[in-house]
């Protein structure tokens, strides 16, 4: 029995020494690998911005759950396309989706890129092409895009114009078509362009399209509205091909291609809300929820080492490798720290604390029943166990619950929460039936309680 707690006393060590690491290591890497340690913070913490997003569409109009579910994934490609990290993007009830950019200061361009439906058409102009930037209606999809199609290049507003309410044009093929899409450059006129790869089908229907109109105008459109009307020279059988014209510069350009690229939104969606939060007033909650964790901390390891004395100093420094491995998981999974979250991470320090108040009191009982000291704690341990297990599986419930009802009503908050105080109580059942044990173990099973009962917090 010594030797496995001696065994158990190494493999915590090193776990302790690989927490460290981990907590204070930046970033990580091992030959090609490379990973971020870096804490990451929320919204509340670091300032940036919030958007609320609601289908735009009548309010009796019934939206398809997956449809919103669809939107989301490609609203978080978007933004992970432009740069912005550690995006937070959730469905809130059946027509809205609540966005949180941490750290974001180019707010407009953003909102901008989200917004857009993305509904890539090619065309088929004929021998009468409109000029770039009208507004022309389609076989494809609904008129009602047409009207309120958002213009993706500034330049093209001062000429868009909008074509007889009966002329319909016919789409050869949508968005759907295209395998890649890149940014290029030419190195003669310096315009940008988008380049672009189609699919199988895309190509095939490219392939004859472009056989058979020779000299005609094939018209692409983003949203209803013309972005290039080029004409057919000669065929195009290779399935890729180039979008140009309309005044690309690089910001419009590498937006157009993040669209393209991850698709167009299966709803349209419109911005009802957005809420920027200042750095100095992220930082300033960083700092009082550091201090008050600190005293928290130290007021309950205070009361450990007071109150059980040396069973006590043993729980503390448990509750010190608890800390450190419970935020060594926030680092590696990575878990976005909020001022919520912070309070569930202190709130489980409660329930770490009391595992080790449960088995301490047994202790205690089994002593003054005459018990050895390495007989108490085992009889300790064993009877405080159904009480540690159901408070804090009734916790685990409890987190799992308001998990749910966050991430079904995008309340981000209470999904932060229910996480970091999930992990906490996770956490807090292994320091207890392995941390805390094999410390009292190690440390007491060869002291002879007669004569220390000062050290237990028992009066003689």
């Amino acid at each position: 029995m010594e030797r496995r707690n001696n065994v158990v006393l190494f493999l915590i060590l090193l776990l302790v020494a690989i927490v460290i690491w981990v907590d204070v290591t930046p970033v990580v890497q091992i030959g090609s690998f490379t990973r971020s340690l870096e804490t990451r913070l929320g919204l509340d913490l670091q300032g940036g911005l919030q958007v609320l997003m609601e289908v735009d569409k009548p309010v009796d109009y019934i939206v398809d759950p997956q449809a919103l579910q669809d939107a989301k994934q490609i609203l978080e490609n978007r933004s992970n396309g432009l740069g912005v990290s550690e995006v937070v993007f959730q469905v809130a009830g059946n027509r809205r989706i609540v966005g949180e950019f941490p750290g974001l200061t180019n707010t407009e361009e953003v909102i901008k890129v989200l917004k857009e439906t993305g509904e890539l058409e090619f065309i088929d102009m004929g021998s009468n092409p409109l000029p770039e930037g009208t507004v022309v209606k389609t076989d494809s999809g609904s008129t009602a895009a047409a009207e309120v199609a958002p213009v993706t290049d500034p330049t093209a507003a001062a000429t868009t114009e909008s074509v007889p309410a009966e002329q319909v044009y016919h789409t050869i093929m949508t968005g759907s078509a295209l395998k890649s899409v890149s940014v290029g450059r030419d190195p003669t006129t310096g315009e940008y362009y988008i380049s672009f790869e189609l699919t199988d089908e895309g190509k095939t229907i490219f392939a004859d399209y472009t056989t058979n109109n020779i000299g005609k105008y094939l018209a692409i459109s983003l949203d209803k509205r013309l972005i290039s009307i080029p004409v057919i020279k000669t065929p195009i059988t290779e399935g890729s091909g180039q979008i140009s014209g309309g005044g690309f510069t690089e910001e419009s350009s590498n937006a157009l291609a993040i669209q393209l690229r991850y698709g167009a939104l299966p709803i349209p969606l419109k911005v009802v809300e957005s809420r920027s939060v200042g750095p100095t007033l992220g930082q300033d909650s960083v700092n009082k929820s550091l201090v008050a964790g600190i005293i928290g901390l130290s007021i309950v390891m205070l009361f450990m080492l007071f109150y059980y004395r040396l069973p006590g100093l043993l729980a503390d420094l448990a509750l010190l490798v608890y800390a450190g491995i419970t935020y060594a998981l926030f680092r590696l999974i990575p878990v976005t720290l909020t001022l919520p979250g912070i309070a569930g991470f202190v709130l489980s320090i409660g329930m770490a604390v009391d595992a080790n108040i449960l088995i301490f009191e047994r202790l205690k009982e089994e002593l003054l029943a005459g018990r050895s000291l390495k007989q108490a704690v085992d009889l300790g341990w064993k009877r405080a166990w159904s009480s540690i297990r159901d408070s804090n599986f009734s916790t685990l419930i409890t987190c799992a619950i308001l998990f749910w009802y966050g991430s079904t009503f995008g309340a981000s908050l209470v999904k932060g929460f229910s996480l970091t105080l999930a992990l906490g109580v996770l956490v807090s059942m292994f320091t207890a039936i392995i941390v805390t044990r094999t410390f009292l173990h190690v440390t007491l099973d060869k002291i002879k309680f007669a004569g220390h009962h000062k050290w237990f917090g028992i009066e003689e």
